[in-house]
């Protein structure tokens, strides 16, 4: 009933959005990536997404890209299918670099995005910068100043200008392949230099406005939905304390992990569900309210040492809201616990499997 109300009162917003309200063609990539996420929603089915799937897995990663098919994945290996929604983050794209800050040439990431949008999924890109202050990374939270420093008035912001011309020059690269972008995801927490003990709201805001300004206004890029991802134990009031206007978001949604730390794996479980029970209810309030997609864009639990999480965990979790999508973080290649899907041979995998063939569940096949 939650997901059949929601869905329906958001239903009219997103018609006109993707140019159905009036019986016009939906006509733009844009536009039918809106029209598809919306339907997924509306039709009680949620896409799955993995991070990083096709450039790298548990124990191997693509060495030719430029040669290789980009066929190898963990989550096909296991469930049969490739992940309908495929995660990149374009963290070191502002210095110029050639690889992110995981290792992944930016020129993989293009010919992934390109490929995967041909296979019939959708692409989203998530963005770690180096702190621009300090010279450090994103979780250098030495200053409470470097947000005010980069916006219009400050003393960086011509060098942050230069930042947002690479980040955009890459996602006008991929022609017309339309992108769910997620800047400043996590803004409620305190470990990324735009946090929320790092900047004030005002500042936050004016951030994710600058950014959008010079992406759209700007560059004119259209091919881009754009995403709004705070945490997901923030609660109602913090996290849209911070949100920057209908005008620059088109998909409301929250970053949650399951953390077992020193207790049992059903304490975990409990917690985790509960933190999520709470975000998607707030989120499936806050969508219908502003007439906006929403997903839970990033969780998991590190290592799955819970054999039936698939099924037992996320699933119950999730399955009465109407979220478009949601991504498990990354298989690192070269860290062997830190993996968020199974891999060939994990033990876990039979219960993705089952995962996998849900009918409200959707994969790429």
């Amino acid at each position: 009933m939650i997901r059949k109300n929601a869905t329906l009162l958001i239903a009219t917003a997103l018609c006109v959005a993707c140019s159905t309200g009036n019986k016009k063609p939906v006509e733009t990539p844009r536009d039918q990536l809106v029209h598809r996420l919306f339907t997924y929603a509306q039709n009680g089915q949620i896409a799955y997404g993995h991070q990083d799937d096709l450039a790298y897995g548990h124990a191997w990663k693509v060495e030719d890209w430029e040669n290789d098919p980009l066929e190898r994945s963990d989550v096909k290996a296991t469930a049969g299918k490739y992940p309908m929604v495929l995660g990149f983050d374009l963290g070191g794209i502002e210095l110029g670099n050639d690889k992110n800050l995981d290792g992944v040439p930016f020129g993989l990431m293009r010919k992934a995005a390109q490929k995967h949008v041909e296979r019939g999924g959708i692409v989203t890109f998530s963005w770690h910068p180096r702190n621009p202050l300090t010279g450090g990374d994103a979780w250098d939270v030495s200053s409470d100043q470097v947000v005010k420093a980069v916006l219009p008035e400050g003393e960086l912001a011509p060098e942050f200008r230069v930042w947002l011309q690479r980040a955009a020059d890459f996602v006008e690269s991929l022609g017309d392949v339309a992108v769910i972008f997620r800047p400043w995801h996590e803004n409620t927490g305190s470990w990324f230099w735009w946090g929320e003990k790092l900047c004030s709201a005002r500042e936050y805001q004016e951030l994710f406005r600058f950014t959008w300004l010079y992406f759209v206004k700007e560059r004119g890029l259209t091919n881009v939905l754009w995403c709004y991802s705070p945490g997901g134990d923030a609660g109602p009031e913090r996290s849209m304390d911070r949100y920057p206007g209908d005008e620059f978001v088109d998909i409301l949604a929250v970053d949650s992990y399951e953390f077992v730390g020193s207790g049992s794996v059903e304490e975990a479980r409990v917690r985790y569900q509960e933190e999520l029970k709470g975000a998607l209810t707030f989120l499936t309030a806050a969508g219908t309210e502003h007439e906006k997609l929403i997903a839970l864009s990033e969780t998991g639990l590190e290592g799955l040492v819970d054999p039936k999480w698939w099924t037992e965990t996320l699933y119950p979790a999730i399955k009465d809201y109407p979220i478009s999508y949601v991504l498990t973080w990354r298989n690192a290649h070269d860290k062997p616990g830190h993996f968020y899907a199974p891999w060939e041979g994990f033990e876990g995998a039979p219960d993705f499997k089952e995962f996998s063939e849900l009918e409200t569940i959707v994969f790429l096949d």
